[in-house]
């Protein structure tokens, strides 16, 4: 496959820059790490993990995660406060695709920005500790001229117990899974325990850097992707892609989704699968 070679030719002549080098335009956001049975839950707020699209409004415009400029039509954000807001662009359970492919269109389309939320959970640029972000939130929002701008509901973490419960409802509803932010934090952009996800399954993003050949029944296609981790760790991907993903495969350079079960002991993902490709990442 000519074309899978010359990706393999690309990496080696340094063709990507390595993921450890920031886009300039990135917004600082608070970042996500995974909950594990046993954290104390006494100063955590619980939320839904809502499947949508990382957004950012700065207070003029509004950007993704990777700092590209959402074009979204001007009525959408004409009625925003000036106070810079982290949330997500979100349409509804299960329409992941559908909000990346309104959010990211260069050319704007009215009727399917219709039925875009940001559901907002954090005030970045507000002093204090998340509980005392969210007092301020619940102040600030909701906008009457601006509906589908929302403020995320939150309640506080009791047990694991409960957690587990309500998170078997929201997947069970059909959504993703649930957030819990720290009450006694103050808003850092990096990854920390301040704000945790709780799945029912381990999920991650590595960006693709190459491809490897099928062999028997994949010959001639995509036989896995090789991705790499914000650490710089590389690895295969070769499983959950469709027969039309493997004919045309994620863009060396894009980002995807896997889910795995735990990690091996020098911390690569333990039984890797593709779960989808992350444009608004890229």
């Amino acid at each position: 496959m000519p074309m899978l070679r010359r990706s393999f030719l690309l990496v080696a002549l340094g063709a990507f820059a390595p993921l450890t080098q920031a886009l300039a335009a990135a917004p600082a956001l608070m970042l996500a790490a995974v909950y594990q049975p046993g954290t104390p839950l006494t100063d955590y707020w619980v939320s839904e993990k809502y499947d949508g699209v990382r957004g950012y409004w700065d207070g003029k415009q509004l950007v993704l995660r990777s700092g590209e400029t959402v074009a979204a039509p001007a009525w959408f954000t004409a009625h925003w406060p000036r106070q810079p807001m982290d949330g997500e662009l979100w349409i509804g359970r299960g329409k992941f695709e559908q909000t990346v492919s309104t959010v990211r269109s260069k050319t704007p389309n009215d009727a399917a920005w219709r039925e875009v939320h940001f559901m907002v959970f954090d005030l970045p640029q507000q002093s204090g500790t998340f509980t005392q972000r969210l007092a301020a939130l619940r102040r600030l929002l909701p906008v009457t001229t601006a509906p589908w701008l929302v403020p995320v509901p939150q309640q506080r973490a009791t047990t694991h117990e409960d957690l587990q419960a309500l998170l078997e409802r929201t997947v069970r509803g059909g959504g993703e899974g649930l957030m819990l932010h720290r009450g006694n934090a103050i808003y850092r952009g990096e990854r920390s325990n301040d704000l945790l996800k709780v799945k029912t399954f381990d999920d991650a993003d590595a960006r693709v850097v190459a491809y490897v050949d099928g062999k028997g029944r994949h010959t001639g296609r995509m036989g896995a992707l090789v991705v790499e981790m914000p650490d710089g760790r590389r690895f295969k991907l070769g499983s959950g892609f469709s027969d039309a993903q493997r004919r045309t495969p994620p863009a060396v350079g894009s980002w995807v989704s896997y889910r795995f079960n735990g990690s091996t002991d020098n911390g690569l993902p333990r039984f890797a699968r593709f779960l989808r490709e992350r444009p608004d990442l890229g």
